[in-house]
């Protein structure tokens, strides 16, 4: 199996390294990241101006990945990793540093990254995980990217699948996405010149609900949510086609 690693977090992120390692052992894996965060990008692409790559030497001990470090968004790196890497079997995007849980699967760079694969026909899945206020435990939870990785690929395929890990996980469940009304809060504050400058967050106003990713990783359990690209709301398209 040729498997194309990246992220939204950059080619120096700890999490992007640790599933390039967990995915060495089901096959030969080749690593295209952003040179910088990418964190938030969602879907973007770049068409204003040419993608530069440059090769990246792998800091993990052991069999060598080859590597690429881009200018670009997550979705870029996807499509220059199929191109100068291909052909590709799996996309794996993360280890995000930072949740992808219910709502915030529409602006994640990594998602996209994993969906990106996807668009172009092939299996993939993206992996997060909170930070909580530390640093995730990377050789704690390798056994569970892997663990995953073996659940992953017993599917049938293709897939997407949006994967959340806890720090510790205690197991792994089937979920579907947390659907949550938030309220948008805005922090003013100002810079050290005394400009205006603002914070833009967004909190829930009810509690996750059981079987919901956001329910499963504040349980302790890895949360695994199949997605699909068709975002077409079935349930108002028929009404809709009957009143035509």
């Amino acid at each position: 199996m040729r498997i194309l690693v990246t992220n939204d977090d950059g080619i120096f992120s700890p999490g992007l390294w640790a599933l390039a390692d967990a995915a060495g052992r089901f096959g030969e894996v080749f690593v295209v990241a952003p040179e910088a965060e990418q964190s938030a990008t969602g879907h973007a692409i770049t068409i204003a101006h040419p993608v530069r790559a440059y090769p990246h030497p792998s800091p993990l001990p052991g069999p060598h990945f080859p590597a690429y470090r881009v200018r670009g968004t997550p979705a870029d790196c996807v499509a220059l990793g199929l191109h100068l890497f291909g052909p590709i079997d799996l996309v794996l995007s993360g280890v995000n540093l930072g949740s992808n849980l219910g709502h915030e699967i529409w602006h994640s760079g990594t998602v996209a990254a994993a969906k990106q694969g996807r668009l172009f026909g092939l299996s993939a899945a993206a992996f997060s995980v909170p930070l909580n206020g530390s640093t995730p435990d990377f050789e704690l939870l390798k056994p569970w990217l892997v663990r995953t990785l073996e659940t992953l690929l017993r599917l049938e395929q293709p897939f997407l699948v949006n994967v959340n890990l806890p720090q510790q996980p205690k197991g792994f469940l089937w979920t579907r996405q947390s659907v949550r009304a938030y309220e948008g809060v805005v922090v003013p504050g100002e810079d050290p010149m005394g400009r205006p400058l603002y914070w833009f967050a967004a909190r829930p106003l009810k509690e996750a609900e059981e079987g919901t990713d956001r329910w499963a990783v504040e349980q302790g359990f890895i949360a695994a949510t199949p997605l699909r690209l068709d975002l077409t709301d079935e349930g108002r398209l028929q009404p809709a086609l009957a009143h035509d």
